[in-house]
């Protein structure tokens, strides 16, 4: 992507990209193909998305890979699944620590098998220092897991004495959810025509940009996420101020 076509526009630029890549299964039924050939091709399509975040200024790229309903998959897809997510992240991983890639993986683990747990932590450790951009694999995850599990953490601090219940702010209950640290996503891009959030970053996505396209994920490229990236900057983002007070803040 021509990083070029955004000069002067830095400022706008998304800090954090979240992308919900739907419609492998469609994308591969189309060339009368199985359903797997598609999620295959989607995993070539995250290189060319991470390489046009790389070059347009993004920091946080964040992927839903495998959510927490997609258990309800038929069993021989699921098992697919797994072993392409296994695949994908000890194969891959040296090209990532080349990429000064920081991996960040987010969700409940605990029913992935031992051996992918284990190479995901693997992963995870390797990159850890990297300064380049985060990407973040969102796998076995669900927006409403996410909250439950930091209403947990946060009820067991006050069990314990240690957080006072006046002292719990937005603040202090987002610092016990799983992309704790860093950016709320700027964006949200979802391909496949369809238009909801899918039980997504319920709680991080509360003053994020939308952005709905019909373009299966396997042909989400390069260009079409530049255009995703110009409808984002034309935007103009208020958080709840008018458009009065948004241009006296810039003017300042």
């Amino acid at each position: 992507m021509d990083s070029g076509q955004f000069e002067g526009q830095s400022s706008k630029i998304p800090s954090h990209v979240a992308i919900i890549m739907d419609g492998n299964g469609r994308w591969a039924k189309q060339r009368n193909r199985p359903r797997f050939y598609g999620h295959r091709a989607g995993v070539e399509a995250v290189e060319g998305v991470l390489r046009a975040c790389a070059d347009t200024g993004v920091r946080v790229l964040t992927l839903f890979a495998f959510s927490s309903e997609n258990w309800r998959r038929p069993s021989q897809e699921v098992q697919l699944l797994m072993e392409l997510l296994a695949s994908a992240v000890s194969n891959r991983l040296q090209q990532i620590q080349e990429q000064n890639v920081c991996l960040r993986i987010i969700g409940d683990r605990s029913k992935f098998p031992e051996a992918l747990q284990t190479e995901m932590a693997k992963a995870e450790a390797l990159t850890a220092q990297n300064d380049g951009i985060t990407l973040v694999v969102a796998a076995n995850y669900g927006g409403r897991w996410d909250i439950t599990q930091a209403v947990k953490q946060v009820a067991a601090k006050v069990e314990e004495g240690r957080i006072a219940v006046d002292s719990i702010t937005p603040e202090v209950f987002a610092a016990h959810l799983s992309l704790a640290g860093l950016p709320e996503p700027d964006l949200f891009i979802r391909t496949g025509g369809e238009q909801r959030v899918s039980n997504f970053l319920l709680w991080q996505l509360a003053y994020t940009e939308f952005y709905f396209t019909d373009i299966l994920w396997p042909d989400f490229n390069e260009a079409a996420f530049a255009r995703a990236i110009k409808t984002f900057v034309r935007r103009e983002r208020r958080f709840g101020q008018t458009s009065e007070q948004v241009e006296s803040l810039r003017r300042a």
